[in-house]
């Protein structure tokens, strides 16, 4: 069997790295934020308790990376949920098979009628997002949508259950460009209690996920945990080791991260582990500084005031109005949602904010920006 990312985790331990990181002095967060290249080690020292006091430091430092690397930009994107049927079994998320819920599937005329609400508002740039249920939105159902939406969009992105390699090439040709695929946690045990039932439940498949896109070709992967099920700290340290994997590994594709901290569902779960706005500041940071080509990403489950406050210090790009159900933006607005949006600004306003603050705001996708540019 090849090598993927799993034999490198292997040799980690969850406690260990914990520790290692709780154990980071301030003498080592100044000796990484006087460096221009940064380590993994330099990126433990970042996100630890003793960085805390530099937030306001590496923030100004991030700020001029991204704006060196970005320039005044900033891309916008719009989710748009196909479905919310789902074979899974997440104590998280409002899909979740034991959540009592209607359930629907867009057809292709409805799927247009999403298309139209979001081109109008602008959007270049979509993601598509199905619950994990392979019988009703499998590769079929999924292809059948990148190929009729493929015309109206720069970038197509999905955020479906894992693949095979096959799978994904299959759906490369039909046009799609990138696919986000969340570990959730990296933490094993934690991970089974989450995702007790289901083809989620297999931790080293979703794992390896990241590696059979890159085997089949992908433009683009996003990598993510969703901050609350376990130690943020932790999880964070081992989305940047395996970010560094596949660069290395497949470096012909770009990456980008997500931020998602668990927010309110239909299933209400508590965070185990609380992550504040500063703690978010001091990771999103972090992250530019270990990385300047990494995309970041912010949704809008975050409040206002807080993404009106973030693009300026290293988001790269950012979603507006989102609906997080399906049909949320036309067929069906009453539909239960995934989980609840807290920055609700219109799409408009949100472009005022982003242009209020001297940001131009990119429709594609940045690949493609710099190719036109070229």
């Amino acid at each position: 069997m090849d090598n993927t990312f799993n034999t490198i985790f292997d040799t980690y331990n969850w406690d260990d790295t914990l520790k290692s990181i709780f154990h980071k002095t301030t003498v080592q967060v100044e000796l990484a934020l006087s460096k221009d290249k940064l380590d993994l080690e330099d990126f433990k020292a970042l996100i630890s308790p003793a960085a805390r006091p530099y937030i306001e430091q590496m923030a100004q430092k991030s700020s001029l990376l991204t704006k060196k690397r970005f320039g005044n930009t900033i891309q916008m994107y719009a989710p748009m949920y196909l479905s919310n049927e789902c074979q899974n079994i997440c104590t998280y998320c409002g899909f979740s098979m034991t959540n009592k819920i209607p359930r629907r599937t867009l057809t292709d005329t409805e799927i247009l009628k999403e298309v139209a609400f979001l081109k109008e508002k602008g959007y270049d740039h979509i993601l598509l997002v199905t619950g994990e249920a392979n019988r009703t939105v499998g590769v079929a159902y999924i292809k059948n949508a990148i190929e009729l939406i493929r015309s109206q969009f720069s970038n197509v992105t999905i955020e479906v259950q894992p693949l095979d390699q096959d799978e994904y090439e299959s759906l490369i040709e039909a046009g799609l460009y990138a696919v986000l695929v969340y570990q959730e946690t990296y933490h094993r045990e934690e991970y089974k209690k989450h995702h007790p039932k289901g083809k989620k439940s297999n931790f080293n498949y979703r794992l390896d996920t990241p590696d059979r896109l890159g085997k089949a070709g992908i433009h683009k992967i996003g990598l993510g945990a969703l901050f609350g099920l376990e130690d943020w700290r932790a999880d964070s340290f081992f989305t940047a080791l395996h970010l560094k994997y596949l660069q290395k590994t497949y470096w012909k594709t770009k990456y980008s991260i997500s931020f998602p901290r668990l927010r309110p569902h239909s299933g209400g779960l508590e965070p185990k582990v609380e992550m504040t706005d500063a703690d978010l500041v001091q990771l999103i940071c972090a992250f530019r500084l270990f990385d300047e080509d990494v995309e970041l990403s912010m949704s809008t489950r975050e409040s206002e005031i807080f993404r009106n406050n973030i693009v300026n210090l290293g988001a790269t790009s950012i979603s507006a109005e989102s609906k997080t159900n399906p049909g949320g933006y036309t067929v069906e607005p009453q539909s239960l949602e995934q989980f609840e949006i807290s920055d609700e600004r219109s799409t408009e306003e949100v472009v005022k904010m982003l242009k209020d603050k001297g940001l131009e705001v990119v429709w594609k996708d940045w690949a493609h920006f710099e190719s036109i540019e070229k």
